[in-house]
C-alpha cells in the first residue's frame, strides 16, 4: 500500500503520530558516510525513509537507501534501533519515530547527479566533521557508526 503515510495523515493532520522507518549506513574506503541533504528542511541525514504497510524494516531501508541515494544496497548487519526522539518536520507533522538502522554495502546503481524528489545533494563526510543534521535521532545513530 504504497502511501500510507500520507493516507493516514490525511485522516490525522498534524496530530502527532507513531511511525516506523529505516536507514542505511554506507562508509566509503576512507570510512567517511554517506548523508544526502534533504529537499524538505535543507539539512542533511542518513539515506532512509518511512516504511510502507506491509514492508520489514530491512526491505523498507533497501528501497529508501536506492530513492535517496541511487544506490542498489544489501544489508550487512543491524546497527540498532532508535525510539526516543520526536521529530517536528517543516510542515507541521510530529512524530516519534522508531527507527532501525542498517551498515549496507553497495551493490550498484550510481550516485544521484540531479535533485530528486527527497534529495538536493549527497556527500561523503567523515564521522568528526558532520554537517548541520536533520534531527536528534541521526546524530544518534551516527555516534553508533
Amino acid at each position: 500500500m504504497a502511501n500510507y503515510i500520507q493516507m493516514i495523515r490525511n485522516f490525522v493532520g498534524h496530530t502527532p503520530i507513531i511511525l516506523n522507518a529505516a536507514g542505511g549506513v554506507i562508509l566509503n574506503e576512507r570510512k567517511e558516510v554517506l548523508l544526502n541533504l534533504r529537499v524538505d528542511s535543507n539539512d542533511w541525514s542518513l539515506p532512509g525513509g518511512y516504511l510502507e504497510f506491509g514492508e520489514t524494516f530491512a526491505q523498507a531501508c533497501v528501497r529508501e537507501v536506492k530513492e535517496d541515494s541511487g544506490l542498489d544496497v544489501s544489508i550487512i548487519s543491524l546497527l540498532g534501533t532508535f525510539d526516543n526522539d520526536l521529530t517536528e518536520y517543516p510542515n507541521g507533522d510530529v512524530a516519534q519515530v522508531i527507527s532501525q538502522l542498517f551498515l549496507v554495502k553497495q551493490i550498484g546503481g550510481k550516485l544521484l547527479e540531479e535533485r530528486s524528489e527527497e534529495t538536493l545533494d549527497l556527500k561523503y563526510f567523515a564521522l568528526d566533521k558532520l554537517p548541520p543534521l536533520f534531527n536528534q535521532q541521526n546524530k544518534e545513530m551516527l555516534l553508533v557508526c
